[in-house]
């Protein structure tokens, strides 16, 4: 059962980083806005896909959310947890089986 992803995007270098969602990789342009010339572009993209995707966030302090998903009874694939490659990280699942993880940078 195929699914939609629509990600936000706040692009500085729409130029290039458009052409790259548009013509490599599949998406329709839902929408745009600039709010003025010169600003950065945003849009909304739209793409049919696979269902068990996957979304990264990058969030100031992973293990402060994972106590506030905990206290929500968000269940918890993998709490968080450091990584080799230098970030710590948490792991969830939505009902449609979606990856969503959730990251902070490790200095």
């Amino acid at each position: 059962m195929p699914q939609t992803v629509i990600p936000q995007l706040r692009m500085r270098h729409a130029d290039t980083t458009l052409p790259f969602y548009v013509q490599g990789l599949g998406f329709v342009v839902d929408w745009e806005h600039r709010f003025e010339p010169g600003f950065p572009l945003f849009a909304q993209l739209t793409r049919d896909c696979e269902v068990g995707g996957a979304v990264y966030f990058i969030v100031d302090d992973v293990d402060s959310l994972h106590r506030a998903f905990s206290a929500a009874n968000v269940p918890i694939e993998q709490p968080p947890h450091d990584t080799e490659w230098g970030s710590r990280e948490m792991l969830l699942r939505d009902p449609d089986d979606n990856r969503l993880r959730f990251a902070t940078r490790v200095d």
